[in-house]
């Protein structure tokens, strides 16, 4: 039986005098991808911040897993089980992946018990044994004690990702996972979120401007324009959407691949 992991109910948001969300709500369930798509503008990040908590909403709520978490920080919901990877690079370049793993770990679960002090803690067998386990899992085990200044772009994606599976997120928030990557990595990173979806039952949500590989791996997908929801279909429906051709695709739509089947 699917459960209900995270409900946007209605979330508004203005900013300098203008609304830049207009009343955008969704229901997501474990084990969904869900493409939330739209140009440039259209408002995708400024609803995945407020998802997180990283921006107040004006009105509207969002409840994860049955409890209201709208008034609660950013911290405090990746405790709970939601995972970020934001949309510009945010890596700690001078630090190894084994250390970006440790660091993320320690600031998020330490954040309001020992401050700065649970960074300096001595390493621990189980915590070394879960920052490994997490490495083999986005393919950065044999990179754990490289810095992430050396890293290619599509590996520090992958840290990304792998920094956001440190606390186990029950829902997981990715704002452009595949800028910046070649197509071999976009597609890698996709398989990776797809297989979490799979395997694990996270729920995924991602924006992003490589529609194509978006849609190859989403379950469905919502078109956002001017701050509201325009549509939302299956992959293979709402690439025909009328309106997401005349107002968002055009004649790029012509030109996307058909999607690859993922395995579910």
């Amino acid at each position: 039986m699917t459960a209900v992991r995270v409900v946007a109910e209605d979330l508004r948001v203005a900013q300098g005098g203008k609304q830049i969300l207009r009343g955008i709500s969704l229901r997501a369930t474990d084990g969904e991808v869900i493409g939330v798509l739209g140009p440039s503008g259209a408002g995708k990040s400024t609803f995945f911040r407020a998802l997180v908590g990283e921006l107040p909403v004006s009105s509207g709520r969002v409840v994860l897993e049955g409890k209201d978490v709208t008034g609660t920080p950013l911290w405090s919901r990746a405790r709970a089980g939601v995972g970020y990877i934001p949309q510009t690079p945010s890596v700690l370049w001078d630090l190894t992946v084994r250390e970006n793993l440790r660091v993320y770990r320690r600031v998020v679960l330490g954040s309001r018990s020992r401050g700065l002090a649970s960074l300096f803690v001595r390493r621990s067998k189980e915590e070394d044994d879960a920052i490994v386990a997490i490495a083999n899992k986005v393919a950065l085990e044999d990179r754990l004690d490289v810095r992430a200044g050396q890293l290619s772009g599509g590996e520090r994606r992958r840290l990304e990702l792998a920094r956001a599976l440190t606390l186990a997120p029950k829902v997981l928030v990715c704002d452009e996972p595949f800028a910046g990557v070649d197509p071999q990595q976009a597609t890698r990173i996709g398989d990776l979120l797809a297989q979490l979806a799979r395997e694990d039952g996270v729920t995924v949500l991602l924006a992003d401007h490589h529609v194509a590989e978006a849609l190859r791996v989403c379950t469905r997908a919502l078109l956002l324009l001017d701050g509201e929801v325009a549509t939302e279909a299956a992959p293979e429906a709402f690439r025909e959407h009328p309106t997401v051709v005349g107002r968002y695709l055009g004649s790029w739509q012509r030109s996307l691949p058909p999607p690859a089947p993922v395995s579910r």
